[in-house]
């Protein structure tokens, strides 16, 4: 079972931009539920998800309107969200070291 960092960050996030909510929720209750121990892993269940240098991983939301960038700790099983935001804002972000 993975261990995500923040969720309030997730709420916060879809508070703002109610759109998100369902999305968000179901990816935050898919990780929970999951025990990814490689970046491969969570292709198994993302496979549109981009894997970056660093076990940091680009998630779609909501087709892809939305982009979650996350952190991974596979050995501890820890997640940190490094960023969410609209795909515009996400080109204006390096993933790779945000």
């Amino acid at each position: 079972m993975e261990r995500i960092f923040a969720k309030s960050t997730l709420r916060k996030y879809w508070e703002v931009h109610p759109d998100t909510e369902q999305y968000l929720k179901t990816w935050y209750d898919t990780a929970m539920n999951s025990a990814w121990k490689s970046p491969n892993d969570v292709k198994q269940t993302y496979a549109h998800a981009s894997i970056l240098k660093d076990n940091r991983v680009v998630f779609n939301v909501k087709g892809n309107s939305y982009r979650l960038v996350a952190k991974f700790n596979f050995e501890k099983q820890w997640i940190f969200i490094r960023f969410i935001g609209t795909h515009q804002e996400y080109d204006k972000i390096d993933a790779d070291i945000i």
